[in-house]
């Protein structure tokens, strides 16, 4: 390890790169650019995964909707376009049949009507649901609580209410939870206000009330608008929602191969299909920052041979009067090892300061299209040892050159 100190060493690496400064500077930007092409790119990945983790954050992401529309084959007597609707029987069958696979079931009843709250109004939707919503779609509360069991049981006549309804119905600064107002001329209780998801958002601006009290107040008896599906871990969501879609149509029926009478969105489905873009796009800023490395690296090599080629003679004249073979392969790789070192610390440089551009102007608010975008360290650490590594091993080339080269005829080239 003497030969690190040696200042002699450093400054024949010094005069090297001074003879040969637009080669060198081009070899070093082709490292740079790999390992930076690296950070960016891994830390936009990062960017576009915690965005999507914000997406479906409030969401149960297994979950699957299911809601009627209309037949289009007859069946059993029934014409083409005949409307159904979903019914309590249905939410009892499907619990009973697939209690294994199912985790949470949500039957939903919805309308818009005016709300007024002294002399103010407006027209919102209202919902009927049971407490269990909170499990499927958390709820971020600003004030008070979600819906309970006791509501539904009591047939209580309590609303929770949006930020947007309260800020629009309420004076400002007023005290929300307590306070009554007005639903199909009926008075409501506030026991909660809301936050509505900045993203995913299938509700709106909405007043959430007992499922029981909906069901009362506006007669729908045991009909159901549509229904939130939850599956157990481990569960295929797609077979699940094909398993429960044939139940129900046999409980309608519907034939078997009608694909209109039911809709559904598999939240499971589609949020598989953006984790398949992003682990691909993750394999393929590895492969092309990787490449990138591997190519850079072999371009210091060639340099490195280049300057071998024109030091022949004075390569010759060190072995003449008593250099060995094995301080001339030492300094050879420390060149490499230290044009890659400079080549990878700037490229992590300036890696980092165009992530912070991209959180600075893309990461910021609720609509952010990349939420801190970064690279963990421990991966910064291994991609620059390893470039370390590749450097050292790529100098072993031009050094292994540099000794074989015979004293007598090294001082014979011109």
């Amino acid at each position: 390890m003497k030969f690190l100190f040696d200042s002699d060493t450093w400054q024949e690496i010094y005069g090297s790169i001074r003879k040969n400064k637009v080669r060198t500077s081009i070899t070093i930007i082709g490292v740079l650019w790999g390992i930076f092409l690296l950070v960016v790119l891994l830390g936009s990945a990062r960017g576009l995964e915690n965005s999507f983790n914000k997406l479906f954050g409030n969401f149960a992401t297994n979950s699957v909707f299911v809601w009627t529309q209309s037949t289009d084959t007859p069946f059993k007597g029934f014409q083409e376009g005949r409307r159904f609707r979903l019914t309590m029987n249905d939410i009892d069958a499907l619990k009973s049949e697939y209690s294994d696979e199912i985790k949470l079931l949500a039957p939903r009843n919805q309308t818009n009507n005016l709300i007024i709250k002294d002399f103010k109004s407006g027209n919102f939707r209202v919902s009927g649901d049971y407490p269990i919503l909170d499990e499927i779609q958390k709820k971020k509360l600003l004030y008070g609580r979600f819906l309970n069991q006791n509501d539904i049981a009591t047939i209580a006549k309590v609303a929770v209410i949006s930020e947007d309804m309260y800020k629009q119905l309420f004076e400002k600064d007023a005290f929300p939870i307590g306070q009554y107002l007005k639903i199909n001329s009926i008075s409501y209780k506030v026991i909660g206000v809301y936050k509505p998801s900045s993203t995913i958002n299938f509700d709106g601006d909405c007043a959430y009330i007992p499922f029981s009290t909906f069901r009362k107040v506006y007669n729908t008896a045991d009909k159901v608008d549509w229904m939130m599906i939850t599956a157990n871990e481990g569960t295929d969501i797609e077979q699940m929602e094909r398993d429960v879609l044939l139940t129900l149509k046999g409980l309608h029926n519907v034939h078997p191969e009608d694909k209109r009478a039911f809709g559904s969105v598999n939240l499971g489905t589609q949020i598989g299909k953006i984790t398949g873009f992003l682990t691909g796009m993750q394999f393929l800023t590895w492969f092309v920052g990787i490449a990138t490395l591997v190519a850079g690296v072999f371009a210091i090599g060639n340099i490195l041979l280049i300057t071998v080629k024109e030091r022949t003679k004075e390569i010759g004249i060190r072995r003449a009067i008593g250099a060995t073979p094995k301080s001339i392969r030492q300094q050879i790789v420390l060149e490499s090892v230290f044009l890659t070192t400079v080549a990878g610390m700037l490229g992590v440089i300036l890696g980092s300061l165009v992530l912070f551009i991209i959180d600075m102007a893309f990461g910021q608010g609720a609509d952010a299209a990349l939420i801190n975008p970064t690279v963990n360290i421990p991966i910064i650490l291994i991609a620059f040892v390893t470039l370390v590594v590749l450097g050292t091993l790529i100098g072993l080339i031009p050094a292994h050159m540099a000794t074989v080269v015979k004293p007598i005829e090294a001082l014979r080239e011109e």
